[in-house]
Formats: structure tokens, C-alpha cells, sequence
């Protein structure tokens, strides 16, 4: 598909439910935590995403590419992918859903500064400087009020959940600036569930896997599986092969607003007045970011 400069209509919907799914994702994770451990969780989900796409590629006849210009950029981003959801999910298990939404979604920030240096024509402006710092105070203020009912933040979970942060930057940075982005976003899904597998199941192996699982547990990580692995990465890697990475990463912004609203409708964690200035805040950054003024820094 044709790449564009800009984020149009098509990609601000596809974006926003994307983030909308992933805010939902959090609460999906806290919960499902109480019946498996986290690491084995992460584990367990590539295992069977991987399976799943791997079915869907056999089916559409899309070949996994194994050529060494894809297969080393591939590992690379298959390792980060590990190292991102086995330390975001131990993050939601030491901090709230909150909390860790709103560092991990500091993405943007890594990406925005990796894109200025790797990727021609992604050059930061004042005008996107300034909307990734109004986003970013938009987020902030969505957390003012306390820590809700879900439990005391961990400083531990809080850093954890800021390092998988900076590995979702790169892999959206390898992707853009190595060849491994002229496969099929349904292959790049493949070399990332396959390696992180591969390295995520042995590595629970060496604590608890499952503790009390519910019938509850294993219909949300179903969902997990089919609806955020497989559909929704799909279409993020969709994204980021068609529109500029810095403009859309912005949208991620409202990913742990998301997260904060659903916390609220299901584990109960407090919704007051700063969500609504909150959401404002990050609309006029998202606004700004996608500016195509040319005030270059």
C-alpha cells in the first residue's frame, strides 16, 4: 500500500480503537495475573498467537521470509518484543493498571527522537515538540488524585514499565530503518510471537507458572490471544508500514487514558475531573504533532 505522510481519517479511527483495545489490555492483564504468573502469561500468549498467525499465513500462502536482511533485524525485534511484555506484565503485577499504562505509553517520546535521527523526512518541529510535551502533561494529570483501589504503585513496577517502553520504541525504530519493514505485518507478527516464545516459556520455567486459574482467567487471555495478539499487532504493524511513525505513535497517548477509564468501569479505580481536562490535553497534543509546519529544530 502506498505510504502517506500524514495520519488521515482511515488512520486516526484504526489508531484510536487500536489504543482503545490496548487501554482494555491493561485491565485484561491485572486480572489474568491472579491465575497465571506473568512471565508464563506472556509466554503462553505467543505461543498461541504465534500459532494462529501462523495458520492465517499458511492460509492467505504468505511466506515467512528467512533472508538475512529480514531474519537479523527479525531476531532483534523478536528479543525486544520479550523483553517488552515480560516486563510489562511483571510491571502491572507491582504497580497499578494506571501507573504502568501511562509509562509504557511514554513510547512515543523514544520514538519521536529515535524517528528525528534514523528517519529521513520524521524530523521533530517546535510545533510536535511541544504536542508530545502537552500530551505528555495531559497523561499525568489523568493519574492526579491517587492511586485508586487497585492497590499502592511500586517504584520497581514504575521503572519496569518505563524499560518496556523504550523496547516498543524499537522495535517500531528497527522496523522503519531495516528491511524487516517490507514484509507482511502479518510475518513481522510471526518472527516476534515465535522468538518471544521461544525465550518466555523456558525462562517462566524457572518459577511458578499458573497459581489459582478460573474459567474467568482463560477467557480473557483467549480474548488477549485472538483480539490484541493477532488482530490488533496485525494492524498495528498495518499502520506503521503506511503512515510516519513519530505522527502515530502520538496516538498512544490515549492508550493509558483508555486504560484509566476501563480501571475504573472494572476494577473500580477512581474517575474524577482530571480524566476530562486530561483527554483534552492529549487531543490538542495529537493535534499538534500531526502538524505539518516547518519550524525544524
Amino acid at each position: 500500500m502506498e505510504r502517506k505522510s500524514k495520519i488521515d481519517a482511515t488512520g486516526a479511527i484504526v489508531l484510536i480503537i487500536f489504543m482503545a483495545v490496548l487501554g482494555l489490555n491493561q485491565v485484561g492483564v491485572k486480572i489474568v495475573n491472579d491465575g497465571m504468573a506473568p512471565v508464563f502469561q506472556a509466554g503462553l500468549r505467543s505461543l498461541a498467537a504465534g500459532v494462529l498467525i501462523l495458520i492465517y499465513c499458511l492460509w492467505r500462502g504468505s511466506k515467512i521470509n528467512m533472508r538475512k536482511p529480514v531474519l537479523i533485524p527479525g531476531i532483534a525485534i523478536g528479543i525486544c518484543f520479550a523483553v517488552e511484555f515480560a516486563l510489562l506484565f511483571q510491571a502491572i503485577q507491582y504497580t497499578t493498571v494506571a501507573r504502568a499504562s501511562v509509562l509504557f505509553y511514554t513510547m512515543p517520546f523514544w520514538v519521536a527522537i529515535g524517528a528525528h535521527f534514523l528517519i529521513p523526512g520524521e524530523r521533530l518541529n517546535v510545533v510536535k515538540v511541544f504536542g508530545l510535551i502537552l500530551a505528555g502533561v495531559g497523561t499525568a494529570v489523568a493519574l492526579l488524585g491517587g492511586q485508586g483501589n487497585s492497590g499502592d504503585a511500586s517504584l520497581l513496577g514504575d521503572i519496569i514499565a518505563l524499560v518496556a517502553a523504550t523496547m516498543w520504541a524499537a522495535i517500531a525504530l528497527i522496523t522503519r530503518t531495516t528491511q524487516f519493514s517490507t514484509i507482511k505485518p502479518e510475518a513481522q507478527l510471526f518472527y516476534q510471537l515465535a522468538i518471544s516464545a521461544i525465550i518466555l516459556l523456558p525462562l517462566s520455567m524457572l518459577g511458578k507458572t499458573f497459581t489459582e486459574p478460573t474459567t474467568l482467567h482463560f477467557m480473557i487471555f483467549t480474548l488477549q490471544v485472538i483480539f490484541v495478539v493477532c488482530i490488533g499487532f496485525v494492524t498495528w504493524f498495518w499502520v506503521l508500514s503506511v503512515y510516519p511513525a513519530s505522527d502515530m505513535a502520538s496516538f498512544s497517548f490515549l492508550a493509558p487514558l483508555f486504560g484509566v477509564l476501563f480501571g475504573w468501569l472494572i476494577l473500580g479505580e477512581e474517575l474524577t475531573w482530571n480524566i476530562l481536562v486530561a483527554l483534552v490535553l492529549v487531543g490538542i497534543g495529537i493535534v499538534m504533532v500531526n502538524s505539518r509546519k516547518k519550524l525544524a529544530i
